[in-house]
C-alpha cells in the first residue's frame, strides 16, 4: 500500500498555517487539477491529485480532524488504520483490537461495539452522492431532491433472514453471544464470533428474497438544502441516511459532494468570478460604454480610449458571496479585442490608408512594437 503524502505537503502549507491559507491552497488546486480542466492523458494524474487535495482539505478545514492528525498523523483521522480516531473508534480502538474485548470497558470496542447478550454491533458505512449543480444555483442555494438507496424489512421473511416455515438456530459456537474467547498466555482474548460473525445466530435455510440479510434495498426520496454560497468539491453531511449498521448498529451517514457544472460565461474562483468581453479593434481604440453580464443582472463599464487585450476591470461584490463569507466576491472583466475577418476590399483599401496614417505618427501610437523591434534589432545584432 502506498504511503499517504502530509496533509500540509499536499495543500502546500505550513503546520501552522491559518483556516483561510488552507482555503486558499485548496481552492489554488481545486483550480488547477479539476478534472473539467485537465483532458487526455492528463487527466487520470490530474483526478488523483483533485483528491488527495480535497482529502487533505476536508481534514485541515476541521478543527477537530486537524488536531487529531497534528497528534497522531494519519492514524488519528483513518478509520481504517489500526489506533485511528475514525467513526466509531476511540483513540485506543487499534490496541482493544489487538487485544480484544478484554479492554473493551477501558479503550473502546474499535470499529464495533457491543450490543445487548454481549453480540458485536457494527456501524454503517458512509455512502457518497455527486450532485451537479449549475453556477447560479451553487450562488442562490436550493432544495433538490434526490433518490438514494434504502434498506427495508424484507416482506417474505418478515426480517427474520430464514426461509418462510423455519427459523434462524443458534450459533453452536458462540452459544448465542456473538463472540469466543480465547486464550494467549496470560491474557482471555474476546473476538467475534467466525461462525456466525457476531451476530449469535445461523441461518439454515436463508430467504429467497433477502438471501438472509433480513432486509431489501429499495430507493427512496430524500429533500436536500443546498446553502447559498456553496463551491465544487464541498460536501452536505445528512446524517443517518448511510448503509444500515449490522446486529443493531447505528446507520452510517450520506455525503452529497458538489460538483459546479461549466458554465458558458463566467469561471469561478472561490467567491470571485472571472469572463471574458470580447469587443471590436475599434472600440478598444476610441473607447465606449459596454454592457456585461453579471449574475444579478446587467452592469456597464467605461472602455477608455485606447484599452489593449487582457486589460482587466473589477466590479465589486459582483461575485458569490461565500457559505463562510460575510461580504460578496468580485467579478473580474478580461478585454479580448477582436481583429476583424472577412474584410471587402474597400475595408481593406481603408485600414491601409489607417495603417500608414499611423505609422507616421511612430511610436506616438503603438510604443509597445516600436519597443519589441527595438529589441528584435538589438538581439538580432548581438
Amino acid at each position: 500500500m502506498a504511503t499517504k503524502r502530509d496533509y500540509y505537503d499536499v495543500l502546500g502549507v505550513p503546520k501552522n498555517a491559518s483556516e483561510e491559507e488552507i482555503k486558499k491552497a485548496y481552492r489554488k488546486l481545486a483550480m488547477k487539477f479539476h478534472p473539467d480542466r485537465n483532458q487526455g492523458d492528463a487527466a487520470k494524474d490530474a483526478e488523483a491529485k483533485f483528491k488527495e487535495a480535497k482529502e487533505a482539505y476536508e481534514m485541515l478545514s476541521e478543527a477537530d480532524k486537524r488536531a487529531a492528525y497534528d497528534q497522531y498523523g494519519h492514524a488519528g483521522v483513518d478509520p481504517n488504520m489500526r489506533g485511528g480516531m475514525g467513526a466509531g473508534q476511540e483513540g485506543f480502538g487499534g490496541f482493544a483490537e489487538a487485544f480484544g474485548d478484554i479492554f473493551g470497558d477501558i479503550f473502546g470496542q474499535g470499529r464495533g461495539g457491543q450490543g445487548r447478550g454481549g453480540r458485536q454491533v457494527y456501524r454503517g458505512n458512509d455512502l457518497s452522492y455527486a450532485m451537479e449543480v449549475t453556477l447560479e444555483e451553487a450562488a442562490l442555494g436550493k432544495e433538490a431532491q434526490i433518490r438514494i438507496p434504502s434498506w427495508d424489512p424484507c416482506e417474505t421473511c418478515h426480517g427474520s433472514g430464514a426461509k418462510p416455515g423455519t427459523q434462524a438456530k443458534q450459533c453452536g459456537t458462540c452459544h448465542g453471544q456473538g463472540v469466543v474467547q480465547m486464550r494467549q498466555g496470560f491474557f482471555s482474548v474476546q473476538q467475534t464470533c467466525p461462525t456466525c460473525r457476531g451476530t449469535g445466530k445461523i441461518i439454515p435455510e436463508p430467504c429467497p428474497t433477502c438471501h438472509g440479510q433480513g432486509k431489501v434495498k429499495k430507493q427512496k426520496t430524500l429533500e436536500v438544502k443546498i446553502p447559498a454560497g456553496i463551491d465544487d468539491g464541498m460536501r452536505i453531511r445528512s446524517a443517518g441516511n448511510g448503509e444500515p449498521g449490522h446486529n443493531g448498529g447505528p446507520p452510517g451517514d450520506l455525503y452529497i459532494e458538489i460538483r459546479l457544472k461549466k458554465h458558458p460565461i463566467f469561471e469561478r474562483d472561490g467567491d470571485d468570478l472571472h469572463c471574458v468581453v470580447p469587443i471590436s479593434f475599434t472600440r478598444a481604440a476610441l473607447g465606449g460604454e459596454i454592457e456585461v453580464p453579471t449574475l444579478q443582472g446587467k452592469a456597464a463599464i467605461d472602455i477608455p480610449e485606447g484599452t489593449q487585450a487582457g486589460k482587466q476591470f473589477r466590479l465589486r461584490g459582483k461575485g458569490i458571496k461565500g457559505v463562510r463569507s460575510s461580504y460578496p466576491g468580485d467579478l473580474y472583466c478580461h478585454i479580448s479585442v477582436e481583429t476583424p475577418v472577412k474584410l471587402t476590399e474597400h475595408q481593406r483599401k481603408l485600414l491601409k490608408e489607417l495603417d500608414e496614417s499611423l505609422k507616421k505618427g511612430g511610436s506616438r501610437h503603438s510604443p509597445s512594437e516600436e519597443s519589441w523591434s527595438d529589441k528584435l534589432k538589438n538581439f538580432f545584432s548581438a
